[in-house]
């Protein structure tokens, strides 16, 4: 299974057979709250709002919508806010957790906490998904967003972490590119030596359920035919799902250029810890903060 577009992910989520309980901190927030409303009555997800309660009942009658009250949390602190959100997932009572009106840093601080967070003792890394109006599937560049300067260790990890999150969403095997701004290894550019080693892991089954190719350019690894021009055999060329970039700087770029040169529709959220985290900018829009939703709800499993 692979997803052409989100409209197609959508369409999947809202025919699973259970919905995914949210707990989400500092949801005191008008984005955030008709984006969840909205994956609500889609019948996505089962919401626990944890916040300011004064403010949350504000916003939601502004939008003339309402929530269960035993699913409102009253908790203005935002650090308080955050701890119970994290303990809701952590105690089985939700199933993926979505920052609300908050800094990143403070439910960060929550979900690493070695007594009480959500850690597993793996990396965590910026997981994004992009639907391209030029590519005819949905696309995976990482990471953006999280992890500055990979290591190679890191850089398999971050690959794990998003070969199992499209795996956990229906993906058979996910073809994977770890860009380069050449096609050989070039032992004055570790970013080649990174991307052959990977590949070489993938060959040996140390990273698993996947094709993993590099170093490989970008357009190589977008345009088939362009690989055939360049003589460059290649099982992911034109068919890629993930492309790793070397580094934050990269990631980042990358993506933006696709959001706001490209016309790319995008969702977003943290992966490598025991659940999807929606950790979209506090300005992002409505829109967004849905599609981050939908797609952590296809990604989570069932904490029963």
């Amino acid at each position: 299974m692979v997803f052409h577009n989100f409209d197609e992910l959508v369409e999947h989520v809202k025919g699973l057979p259970e919905k995914k309980r949210m707990a989400v901190a500092a949801a005191n927030d008008e984005h955030t709250l008709e984006a969840v409303i909205k994956a609500s009555e889609e019948g996505i997800v089962e919401p626990f709002l944890v916040g300011d309660k004064k403010v949350i009942l504000e916003e939601l009658k502004k939008l003339g919508k309402e929530v269960e009250e035993d699913h409102i949390f009253d908790e203005p602190d935002l650090q308080k806010s955050c701890e119970k959100a994290v303990a809701l997932v952590r105690e089985g009572k939700a199933d993926f957790l979505m920052k609300g009106k908050v800094d990143t840093k403070i439910i960060l601080k929550e979900v690493v906490n070695k007594e009480h967070g959500l850690g597993n003792g793996k990396l965590m890394s910026h997981f994004t998904i992009f639907e391209v109006p030029s590519y005819h599937k949905l696309l995976v560049p990482v990471d953006g967003g999280m992890v500055t300067y990979p290591d190679l260790n890191q850089k398999k990890e971050i690959i794990e972490n998003s070969v199992n999150t499209l795996r956990s969403m229906g993906y058979e095997t996910p073809k994977v590119a770890v860009l380069a701004c050449v096609e050989k290894v070039n032992p004055k550019m570790p970013e080649t030596i990174d991307a052959d080693a990977l590949q070489k892991m993938n060959e040996n089954g140390e990273i698993k359920d996947c094709i993993v190719e590099g170093p490989i350019q970008y357009d190589v690894a977008m345009r088939k035919d362009i690989a055939d021009f360049k003589g460059f055999n290649s099982q992911v060329a034109g068919d890629v799902d993930i492309l790793v970039a070397p580094n934050i700087h990269a990631g980042n770029i990358m993506g933006k250029m696709l959001a706001i040169t490209a016309g790319a529709k995008m969702a977003g959220f943290i992966v490598g810890a025991k659940c999807p985290i929606v950790l979209v900018s506090r300005g992002s829009s409505a829109d967004e903060k849905y599609l981050s939703i939908v797609v952590s709800a296809a990604a989570a499993k069932s904490n029963n």
